[in-house]
C-alpha cells in the first residue's frame, strides 16, 4: 500500500468487515524518527495496554506520533502469575506489529526510548542500567524496584548517566486529584487493594497505587509512619513535617477499589473513579518529548521510604518509623 494512512485505513476496515487482520500482515507502518518505543517486560497487562493505544490504527494526537516497535518479552523469573501471561502478550503484541526481540542489547538498537514495564520489580535495576548507559529516556512502571535500596540505586544511575527516569502509578492520574490546589490540602485519606506478594515488601507490589495517590494529594514532605496490620488490611498513618496527616487503607478482601477523600480548607473532594491507563501514558509521552519527569525523583523516592517504614512499623509492632531512618540505611547499602 502507498502510504502509512491507506495501510490503517484498510486494516480498519477490514477489521470492521471482520476479517481480523492486523498490522503483523502487513509490515509495521512505522514510527517517526525519535519516536521509536521499545518494551521491557511482556509479564504485564500493561505492556498489552500501552501498545493496543500507541499503535492504534487511528492513534489519539497526544501521543504525538510515538509507536512501539520492538519488546521483550522476558520479565519475572518466578512469579506465576506473571510468567504464565508471557506467551499470550507476546503473541497479542506481536499482531500489533512489534518485533520481539532476544535481548535488551537487542532492543536499544531499534528504539529511542523504553518504557521498562516488567511486573517484578527485582530485576529492575539490572534491566534499566543497559538503557540508561545507553542514553535513552525510560519509564520505569510500578514498583519501581523490588526494594528501596535499588530504588535509591536506580535514581542514582539516571543521576550518574544523566538520563531521566520517571515512575509513577497509573492512580497517580485517578479523576480530581490533579485539580487539587494543593496549597489548600490539610490531610487525606486514601485506599487501594494492597494485595501480597512475597518477594516484594508488602505495599510495594499492590499497594504503592494508594500509596502513590496520597502523595499525589498531600505533597512530599511525610516525616514518619505508623502501620496497623492484619490479614485483611493495613492502615499506614503518615506524619507530614507541617503536622498534616494523610493515610492509607489498603484491602486484600471485598470488592477492590480505588479512591480516597482529600480534606481541604475549601472542603472535603472525593478522588475517583479510576480513570484507566491512558492519562499515564499521556504524560509518558510528554516526558519522552520533553526529558522533564513530571514527578521529582525525591518525591518518588519518598513514596518508597513510605511503604519501607510501613514494613518496619510492621516488624515493630506498629511503632513510628521515620523514613529518613529507612533511607539511611537503603543508601548505606548503596556505597
Amino acid at each position: 500500500m502507498k502510504n502509512t494512512q491507506d495501510r490503517r485505513t484498510f486494516i480498519k476496515s477490514a477489521t470492521l468487515a471482520g476479517i481480523g487482520l492486523s498490522y503483523a500482515d502487513f509490515g509495521n507502518p512505522g514510527s517517526a524518527a525519535g519516536k521509536r518505543v521499545g518494551i521491557i517486560g511482556l509479564d504485564t497487562s500493561h505492556s498489552v495496554a500501552f501498545a493496543k493505544v500507541l499503535n492504534a490504527a487511528e492513534p489519539n494526537a497526544a501521543y504525538q506520533g510515538y509507536r512501539v516497535v520492538a519488546a521483550y518479552p522476558k520479565g519475572s523469573s518466578d512469579i506465576e502469575s506473571s510468567t504464565k501471561r508471557v506467551p499470550e502478550y507476546t503473541e497479542t503484541v506481536k499482531n500489533l506489529g512489534v518485533e520481539i526481540v532476544n535481548s535488551i542489547p537487542d532492543l536499544l538498537d531499534k528504539v529511542d526510548v523504553v518504557l521498562l514495564e516488567t511486573n517484578d520489580g527485582r530485576p529492575h535495576l539490572e534491566q534499566v542500567l543497559p538503557v540508561l548507559k545507553a542514553g535513552k529516556r525510560v519509564f520505569v512502571d510500578k514498583p519501581v524496584a523490588g526494594s528501596l535500596t535499588d530504588a535509591v540505586a536506580i535514581f542514582a544511575a539516571s543521576e550518574r548517566y544523566n538520563v531521566p527516569l520517571f515512575s509513577a502509578s497509573s492512580l497517580r492520574y485517578i479523576k480530581g486529584v490533579q485539580d487539587l490546589d494543593k496549597s489548600t490540602v490539610l490531610g487525606a485519606d486514601t485506599f487501594s487493594p494492597a494485595t501480597l506478594e512475597k518477594t516484594h515488601p508488602d505495599l510495594f507490589w499492590y499497594g504503592i497505587h494508594g500509596v502513590e495517590t496520597l502523595f499525589t494529594a498531600m505533597g512530599a514532605g511525610c516525616r514518619s509512619v505508623k502501620r496497623i496490620h492484619t490479614d485483611l488490611t493495613d492502615i499506614v498513618i503518615g506524619t507530614w513535617a507541617d503536622g498534616r496527616v494523610g493515610t492509607f487503607r489498603g484491602t486484600r478482601s471485598g470488592k477492590h477499589e480505588y479512591g480516597g477523600t482529600v480534606f481541604t480548607q475549601n472542603g472535603n473532594v472525593v478522588l475517583g473513579p479510576y480513570a484507566g491507563y491512558e492519562p499515564l501514558l499521556q504524560e509518558i509521552v510528554k516526558f519522552f518529548e520533553s526529558g522533564k519527569p513530571p514527578v521529582s525523583s525525591q518525591e518518588t523516592l519518598e513514596i518508597y521510604a513510605f511503604m519501607e517504614a510501613a514494613d518496619e512499623s510492621k516488624r515493630q509492632a506498629g511503632a513510628a518509623v521515620t523514613l529518613e531512618s529507612v533511607l539511611k540505611k537503603a543508601r548505606s547499602k548503596n556505597k
